[in-house]
């Protein structure tokens, strides 16, 4: 029996339809009896297509002796999978024809040529592969809507951008206000998803009908698109070496942002951002851009220690790390003595760490209380005298940049008329500099971040420690530190303010 096979993977004007082929195919045929196979919608980049497999197993039975295609591309686009199937052909003596390059599969010139016209239907695949991946990543760049599900809070509407009609994303108030909430919640410390999925119940609150979920939340938490991006969003995704297609100039803290993951990026694109693109939207942001960036930071910082999580035995949990492993260190009470401690996590978990030494936590939660209203009097001396927003570390961070920057732009005016040896010395030097200059955007970034505290609330606490809950304690942490090495009765403090 003959088999005739057409495939079509589009139906479109400028393709050849299965019926064509087939009508094409029955010259082939010479009268004799045939039976069709034909794969509707399905690529020819491999063999995953029903009809075609049907095929491969009747012939596998003996059913058919010859096998008829209208060109050489509907059977295969791929060299390996021709040439395993060319093996088939071979194994159950079938003959292969295609109509349009009249091949005969029993001479070795025969055999030649239908690999030499296999090497090139993969070109010709692989080309248009890329004609598509460049269009796409050239319209994105355009601020221009690149299809997908449409983000929880927004609506989809008509739009001309750049005079191209496109669709662009508009506010869904009703929705857009659930976003709202889902911020402000977790931007408190100690809220989790699960703080806010059981919060949603309690109140009723439903996503399309449904309660939420973590996979949801996370992807809110998470996108870009709900931002009002100003220049700290710029320079956050900066430090995390994302690659901007905007202007910072153009980051007004209007407008959400698109995000699109890069071709060598590594990872995830949403836990990591290198590589990846962000390119300013048309539509505006729901959220402002201090409170989004305060909830990304925290999404960022949950891959590795949770900071976050509950705290039941000292304010300070998730805020202390051994000096000598970087691992958090845990509160520890045992029942047959009085005293807490603070125990490495890393050496009671695999005892791969020497621990920090003996350190009770009662004393040491004193120790950071006496650090923490002396960081206030030095500051708030400052901030008395001063401008409201001043901050002494983002000011020497801003020094140090400049310098960095214009001893860079020193050298590169040398590099023109440096021979090799102060060639290869100036390069070796700007490549220091420019790295230590990424270190310093990314801290002025994280400085900036921290700008908008209230330190009159700050001041307050610390004066009425005592009387303080458990949370607020907690939260008045938070806003004053970022992380505490200790080892050894040594203390680090990176400080927020």
């Amino acid at each position: 029996m003959i088999a005739v096979y057409a495939r079509q993977s589009v139906d479109r004007a400028d393709s050849i339809s299965i019926e064509s082929q087939i009508e094409f195919c029955k010259y082939e045929t010479r009268g004799e009896t045939f039976q069709t196979y034909t794969d509707r919608g399905y690529s020819g980049k491999n063999t995953e297509r029903p009809a075609f497999q049907q095929m491969m197993t009747d012939m596998g039975n003996g059913l058919i002796n010859k096998v008829v295609v209208y060109k050489l591309d509907r059977i295969s686009r791929s060299i390996l999978d021709f040439s395993t199937m060319m093996e088939r052909f071979e194994q159950y003596h079938v003959e292969f024809v295609s109509t349009s390059e009249k091949f005969d599969t029993s001479s070795p010139m025969g055999r030649a040529m239908l690999n030499i016209c296999i090497v090139f239907a993969q070109l010709e695949r692989e080309t248009i592969q890329k004609r598509v991946t460049d269009a796409y990543f050239s319209r994105s760049q355009k601020s221009l809507y690149m299809g997908g599900r449409v983000p929880y809070g927004f609506r989809l509407i008509p739009a001309t951008i750049g005079n191209v009609k496109s669709s662009m994303y508009e506010v869904y108030p009703e929705e857009a206000e659930q976003v709202k909430l889902i911020y402000e919640l977790y931007a408190k410390s100690e809220c989790s998803y699960g703080d806010i999925i059981r919060y949603f119940e309690q109140h009723n609150i439903l996503k399309d009908g449904k309660p939420w979920g973590r996979t949801r939340l996370a992807d809110v938490l998470r996108n870009p698109i709900y931002v009002r991006a100003d220049l700290s969003v710029y320079e956050f995704y900066h430090a995390q070496g994302a690659i901007l297609s905007n202007d910072p100039s153009d980051f007004i803290g209007t407008n959400g942002c698109y995000y699109y993951k890069g071709k060598e990026a590594p990872g995830r694109k949403q836990m990591n951002l290198e590589g990846n693109h962000l390119v300013l939207a048309p539509h505006e942001g729901i959220i402002p851009a201090d409170l989004w960036l305060k909830c990304r930071a925290k999404c960022l910082a949950a891959k590795q220690v949770r900071p976050y999580q509950k705290a039941k035995n000292t304010w300070l949990a998730g805020k202390v790390k051994c000096a000598h492993c970087g691992y958090a260190l845990v509160d520890k009470h045992y029942s047959t003595r009085k005293a807490r401690y603070f125990l490495c996590s890393h050496k009671m978990n695999s005892r791969a760490c020497i621990g920090p030494g003996t350190i009770y936590s009662d004393v040491f939660e004193e120790v950071i209380y006496e650090e923490m209203v002396k960081k206030m009097e030095r500051f708030r001396k400052l901030h008395n005298h001063k401008n409201d927003e001043i901050n002494p570390e983002l000011t020497t961070l801003n020094i140090e940049y400049m310098r960095i920057e214009t001893e860079i732009g020193s050298l590169m005016e040398r590099l023109v008329s440096a021979d090799d040896v102060m060639y290869q010395y100036i390069s070796s030097r700007v490549k220091k500099l420019d790295k230590k200059k990424q270190e310093l955007t990314k801290r002025i970034s994280e400085q900036k971040l921290c700008q908008k505290i209230d330190y009159d609330e700050i001041q307050y606490h610390l004066d009425c420690w005592e009387d303080l809950s458990f949370e607020d304690r907690r939260q008045t942490v938070d806003k004053m530190i970022i992380v505490i090495h200790t080892a050894d009765n040594d203390i680090e403090i990176q400080w927020r303010i």
